[in-house]
């Protein structure tokens, strides 16, 4: 039986051999190529997918949300919660709650006020200070006997110009409210006078105008807010409302009565 023999190639020349050997480089850089190229191409199509998404989420970050219906009664969105100790309204339709409490402190000078706007007040009256400008409480907390004395002393003083008794009284109201209605039986609200002895005069009045709301005061009664108020302009009147609320207040060119949704 015939057996089959292993035929042996020749091995092929030297130029041979050197040539297969770049086809095989050729032909594994093509394959390097292509496989790069399709990595690349994955790596696009994720990133695309990315900057999509975050593009998405930027419109939805952007677009304006539903208005929420609120009823007609409520406070307006800016404000905290009218039940807010802070924000305790006291006029001549609100008069101070029977139930209300305070705990005062002594300030220099002799006056008082409620213990929770000490450290505001401090802060206020340190920042003026650091302007050049000293400031006293020539009022402060007051309990209602008080309150009917300064009214009753009012009304005397118009009564000395030679004001009619009706009238007299009316032109105290405008200055001074009645017992039980005073913002300063709250002890939340302050006359701010300057130091006579510094000589800073209305500079005072002008800075806390544009900075006592950054510590939680605003200016009570302003001279374009009477009609609502009920009280003349008073530039040394100051009421703490919290930061918050001052804030809003003053941005919106508010009086309480307004920004409560009282006016």
């Amino acid at each position: 039986m015939e057996q089959h023999r292993r035929i042996k190639r020749p091995a092929p020349p030297p130029r041979q051999r050197v040539f297969d050997r770049r086809r095989a480089r050729r032909r594994l850089g093509r394959r390097l190529l292509a496989l790069g190229t399709f990595l690349l191409a994955l790596a696009g199509v994720w990133r695309l997918s990315a900057w999509a998404a975050e593009g998405v989420q930027a419109l939805l970050a952007d677009a304006p949300s539903a208005p929420v219906s609120r009823p007609a009664e409520s406070a307006p969105a800016s404000a905290p919660a009218a039940e807010s100790w802070e924000l305790t309204l006291v006029n001549a339709s609100h008069p101070l709650p029977a139930d209300w409490q305070v705990q005062t402190v002594e300030v220099a000078g002799g006056e008082r006020v409620d213990e929770r706007i000490l450290p505001a007040l401090q802060q206020l009256f340190d920042a003026a200070r650091a302007e050049g400008l000293y400031s006293v409480v020539a009022s402060g907390w007051r309990t209602g006997e008080e309150q009917r004395q300064i009214m009753e002393d009012k009304i005397e003083a118009y009564r000395q110009e030679g004001y009619p008794e009706d009238l007299a009284r009316q032109a105290a109201a405008q200055w001074v409210a009645q017992p039980g209605t005073s913002e300063h039986e709250l002890g939340l609200a302050v006359d701010i006078n300057p130091d006579a002895s510094m000589g800073t005069g209305q500079e005072l009045y002008d800075w806390l105008l544009e900075h006592a709301w950054e510590y939680g005061f605003i200016k009570r009664y302003p001279a374009d807010k009477v009609d609502i108020t009920g009280i003349a302009n008073e530039p040394w009147h100051y009421r703490y409302v919290g930061p918050q609320a001052a804030r809003a207040i003053t941005e919106q060119g508010l009086c309480l009565e307004e920004y409560l949704g009282q006016a």
